[in-house]
């Protein structure tokens, strides 16, 4: 007992207590996805609060000399059955929300569990151990300092707890503007608890209640066919009335409203009141009716994908071992386990994060949390990614939230972070990296421009008039369209099979570009536009275009099979260049407006009696008037005005559907809604000097990302020493800071050669055979990016598995026509 009090009070000093602000990781390994329910626990160090697994734990001793750790173990046991439960199990229970994996959603846990907990304190390198109870003998002001400490640890919310947000379940919404200042119509109408109808029609489901002036009137009619016949969003349109709640979910706990000037579903916290206003009491009523989230799980499940993609209806045999670890879903997380289980099935990303553990957690700052390549490494060991997912996703809008998301969005995301942690050492992104060759010809004087640029997925269109059933869906159209009439159920789904050479013809076809700025004519003319590739990438990563907008610019989604070859050549679509007898257009860049030049009165560049979006400035003889029926349409799609005069800009007038795949591309740009400036410019903004000195622990997060420590306390300086929009900084100025050949910065050293020093010209693309073969692909279920399953199947060991969040088993039939995203791997002869 001596020799542990002795230990003890040696390091008393080093022992904290949590305070307000403090991040306490006591729920998962920094390096690994360690808990306190794997075999050795999980050690928290008392004085930074960040938890290691046991064969982490002495290697951070080793580099920081941190001493003393709370041990958490914790064993799982079944809860001990009520035995005056009736025999039997229980009915599964149906599912009620969107979300995948968590309480309430698809695969909902039928056992109950329950924990021991033991708790001690350990000191290394002895590895004394003391029991939480036994600190008996040490002074009072002592004990009752460890102890507090150990409280405190222990009744702390634990970081990732923190940093969760809500679970997104398809029914997490806001409170309605209108719910506090609803003006309701004082013409006595009263509503009856039963037997509505629509005003409009003979539909008896799917009401909804004006909470204005208390009309009932039908819902929209989806996509498909069903739902109502849009009476109530017709009568929005007529009146304003903004407000309008489902007939048949109404219940003492609340109901669907949805707000039409809001253009979504809402929360309103008078609703009892609003109903009271026509007579109904919210507390007597039942829910007779389905929820708009029932409504598209009901979707979702209808459309046969979820079997079929699941394998559903096979037993399949589970696999265990490297290589076969499954990924908790931590509520819609799905398209993220889909996408890392395939990129770690890459050689290339295995050597880059997987490998090299020794020099990463060497490397690794002072706060391994908060560390790309340590959270990446600790990705791959499965489990529960909380650190790596709340790393991935900070400050991003969407993949900060728990909602879910576009697999291949987050895919280009990934590749994104990879880019900027990667510039100055191995970068496995190469294996995807290719260039694109884009040729333009202008038809009204033959003359053509070649352009290249890099990518890292090809998007390959699905032309639905290609299909090789097209009576079937014809039939299975009209069948559909009766039965909804007759109120009968729906006839078996019949789903357009599509060849998929048909698809690589649509993608290698010319496309008519209108309105084109030829600089050979210094006008507007014709063009056509031919894409090829320029190199072909190790792995092909091919997106198929499911997702598109209707003629309402509502998302749907194509449901359609198409038969994905094992083996796949695209060599005829490889780039040829400037070709004998092809004259090039001059290459003359239009001038761009600055933000220094006049705006209108509405702050759109031109002049106070001219507010459209295309100014004179873009209407004179040597520069190209942007489109603006297209500017506007993707301004009215909610994207920033600045962003949209871009995409028009750089698409060359091209189109909409140009437009849009531009702004998809760059919306993580930093600059994505900064206005076009003249190279040479001031550009907007200023340099914010900052007095305090940046934080050793930013520059060296920064430098860890192959910038130089000048450039790194720069961006610190500019930005306040916020090491999120330092990030963002460096990478918006990096051509700037590569101009700036003189310029000195801190330690008396340019940025241009720092820049020389460290980061490698160009970005390096790998070429080769264009002759590959299917090695993995994701697919998707569920009726829009935004909701459903994301689940992969990759080819291992000359067999495919299928990886759905923790489950992984032996593939029996993959369903290769089904798939989202595929990749394919180069064949070497």
């Amino acid at each position: 007992m001596a020799e542990l009090s002795e230990a003890l009070l040696s390091v008393l000093p080093a022992i904290r207590v949590p305070k307000a602000g403090d991040r306490v990781h006591k729920e998962e390994c920094a390096f690994s996805f360690d808990t306190p329910e794997s075999d050795g626990g999980l050690y928290i160090c008392m004085n930074t609060f960040l938890g290691f697994g046991k064969q982490y734990v002495e290697k951070y001793y080793g580099k920081t000399g941190h001493r003393v750790y709370l041990h958490l173990k914790r064993t799982r046991k079944l809860k001990e059955e009520d035995s005056s439960s009736s025999a039997g199990d229980p009915p599964r229970k149906k599912p009620t929300r969107l979300a995948i994996g968590i309480e309430g959603g698809f695969d909902i846990p039928e056992e109950k569990f329950e924990y021991d907990e033991d708790v001690k304190i350990v000191i290394l390198p002895e590895h004394l151990e003391i029991p939480r109870d036994g600190l008996e003998g040490l002074p009072d002001m002592v004990q009752d300092r460890i102890a507090s400490a150990i409280e405190a640890i222990l009744t702390a919310d634990s970081a990732s707890r923190k940093q969760e947000v809500q679970a997104w379940d398809g029914e997490v919404r806001r409170v309605s503007k209108h719910a506090f200042s609803l003006n309701q119509l004082q013409n006595s109408v009263r509503i009856p608890p039963c037997g509505w109808k629509c005003n409009k029609c003979d539909m008896r489901e799917n009401l909804w209640l004006n909470m204005t002036d208390g009309s009932i009137l039908c819902g929209r009619r989806y996509f498909d066919g069903s739902g109502g016949n849009n009476h109530a969003v017709e009568h929005y349109r007529e009146t304003g009335y903004p407000l309008a709640v489902k007939l048949g979910t109404i219940t003492p706990d609340g109901a669907d409203v949805y707000s039409y000037d809001e253009d979504d579903m809402v929360l309103d916290p008078s609703l009892a009141e609003h109903l009271a206003h026509f007579g109904i009491d919210m507390l007597k009523m039942q829910k007779t009716d389905k929820t708009m989230t029932e409504l598209e799980i009901d979707m979702n499940q209808r459309i046969g994908e979820w079997e079929l993609i699941q394998e559903s209806g096979v037993q399949l045999k589970p696999l265990y071992g490297p290589g076969y670890t499954g990924i908790r879903n931590l509520g819609n997380s799905c398209y993220l386990n889909s996408v890392m289980q395939v990129l770690f099935s890459i050689p290339d990303f295995q050597r880059k994060y997987v490998d090299k553990l020794e020099k990463i957690f060497q490397s690794a700052p002072a706060d391994p949390t908060q560390d790309f390549s340590t959270q990446v490494y600790g990705m791959q060991a499965g489990i529960a990614p909380r650190m790596f997912k709340s790393l991935i996703g900070k400050g991003h809008p969407e993949f900060s939230t728990n909602r879910q998301q576009d697999a291949q969005e987050f895919f280009l995301h990934f590749i994104n972070m990879v880019e900027r942690n990667c510039r100055s050492s191995e970068n496995p992104n190469e294996v995807f990296r290719f260039l694109v060759e884009e040729k333009l010809k202008c038809l009204a004087t033959e003359k053509v421009k070649y352009t290249q640029r890099v990518d890292y997925i090809m998007q390959l269109p699905v032309p639905m008039d290609a299909a090789l059933n097209k009576d079937e869906l014809l039939e299975y159209e009209e069948r559909k369209r009766q039965a909804e009439e007759e109120k009968q159920p729906l006839p078996e789904l019949v789903r357009a099979k599509v060849p998929f050479s048909s698809c690589l013809e649509a993608y290698g076809a010319p496309e008519q570009v209108d309105d084109f700025w030829s600089t050979a004519l210094q006008a507007k003319s014709v063009a056509l536009k031919t894409t090829r590739f320029a190199s072909f990438p190790d792995y092909l990563v091919i997106q198929i275009k499911k997702f598109t907008f209707g003629l309402d610019w509502v998302p749907k989604k194509l449901d359609v099979s198409i038969e994905m070859p094992e083996e796949l050549d695209i060599s005829a679509l490889q780039g040829t260049g400037l070709q004998a007898g092809e004259e090039e257009m001059p290459d003359i860049a239009p001038p761009l407006v600055t933000p220094d030049e006049p705006k209108g009165s509405l702050g759109f560049y031109g002049n106070e009696d001219d507010d459209s979006f295309c100014s004179p400035h873009f209407s004179s003889p040597t520069s190209p008037m942007l489109d603006e029926s297209v500017i506007i349409q993707l301004v009215e799609m909610g994207f920033p005005m600045d962003a949209c005069r871009k995409a028009v800009y750089y698409t060359g007038n091209s189109g909409a559907e140009a437009a849009m795949n531009w702004i998809m591309s760059h919306m993580d740009d930093p600059d994505f809604a900064n206005p076009l400036v003249l190279s040479g410019s001031s550009g907007p903004g200023s340099t914010i000097i900052c007095p305090d000195p940046p934080s050793e622990d930013s520059v060296a997060t920064i430098v860890s990302m192959g910038f130089s420590r000048d450039q790194a306390m720069k961006a610190l300086r500019a930005t306040s020493n916020s090491l999120e929009r330092a990030v963002d900084w460096i990478f918006s100025h990096i051509d700037d800071l590569d101009a700036e050949a003189a310029m000195d910065i801190s330690e008396g050293r340019s940025a241009a050669e720092s820049i020389s020093e460290s980061v490698p010209v160009g970005p390096k693309v790998r070429d080769g055979p264009g002759k590959y073969q299917l090695f993995a692909f994701i697919s998707h279920m569920g009726t829009s990016t935004m909701c459903g399953h994301y689940v992969c199947h990759i080819k291992k060991d000359g067999r495919w598995v299928i990886y759905n969040d923790q489950k992984v088993c032996a593939s029996e039939k993959p369903p290769k026509d089904l798939g989202y995203i595929y990749f394919y791997q180069r064949i070497l002869s």
